[in-house]
């Protein structure tokens, strides 16, 4: 069951894939951005500053994303005993970590002129710091620990953890009453965001998971390279 995933398929499909994902990428991040900053309203209460959350939101929902992955990856690695997902989650972690930087910084910016404070030790704020620290262990414990099995042990229990964090995220501005809002697009509800915001929102969602796919393809390529010159090619 595990014959697409083994390493060198991988790497020889995604070494193929990175260049055409990246003019992609930049195609979809330059029609984003078009829509995000010049052809999408302003807000009514929130004037030119809402057009942060183009940026703070899909970076939000790309950091989410990638933790849940990674858990999931770290959960079938102890179950299946299979080392192969190991490199996939240590792979997707750079990107996750980035996004949740994105998440904060752009966060802090768009609360100083909607709450008059650059940062606040909300639920929904706080959890995401929570998260970030996450994806800072994850990656440290590669970096800290030299024996790969104990770091691929160490680094898979860090993620599951962590992925305890997650629905305390999704669902903080139900639970407390938090200065951030609650959610605007739903799943199974109606979406309260109109269509005009609702498209950049999502064209930027499109190009942050494309960002996402590029960052984990280098880092994939750049791992295997590693493992070869190695000679552990045989996992």
């Amino acid at each position: 069951m595990f014959k697409f995933l083994k390493l060198g398929k991988i790497f020889e499909i995604s070494s193929k894939l990175t260049k055409y994902i990246f003019v992609l990428f930049v195609l979809v991040l330059t029609i984003g951005l078009t829509e995000a900053l010049i052809l999408s309203p302003e807000d009514y209460k929130q004037s030119h500053s809402v057009r942060i959350m183009y940026v703070h939101v899909p970076a939000a929902w790309m950091a989410l994303g990638t933790f849940s992955a990674i858990a999931f990856l770290s959960i079938s690695t102890f179950i299946f005993k299979n080392k192969n997902f190991f490199l996939i989650s240590k792979s997707l972690a750079p990107s996750g970590f980035i996004f949740s930087i994105i998440a904060l910084v752009t966060g802090s910016i768009w609360g100083k002129p909607t709450w008059g404070t650059w940062w606040a030790w909300d639920a929904r704020i706080t959890s995401m710091l929570i998260l970030a620290l996450f994806y800072l262990m994850f990656l440290l414990s590669w970096k800290v620990i030299e024996n790969n099995d104990k770091a691929i042990k160490i680094s898979s229990l860090i993620a599951i953890l962590g992925a305890i964090n997650i629905p305390i995220i999704k669902f903080s501005v139900n639970w407390w009453n938090t200065l951030h809002q609650g959610p605007s697009v739903k799943i199974l509800n109606d979406t309260t965001i109109h269509s005009s915001m609702l498209i950049p929102l999502f064209i930027m969602t499109a190009a942050f998971a494309l960002f996402s796919l590029l960052i984990f393809l280098m880092k994939f390529n750049t791992e295997m390279i590693r493992i070869k010159n190695k000679g552990l090619d045989r996992l």
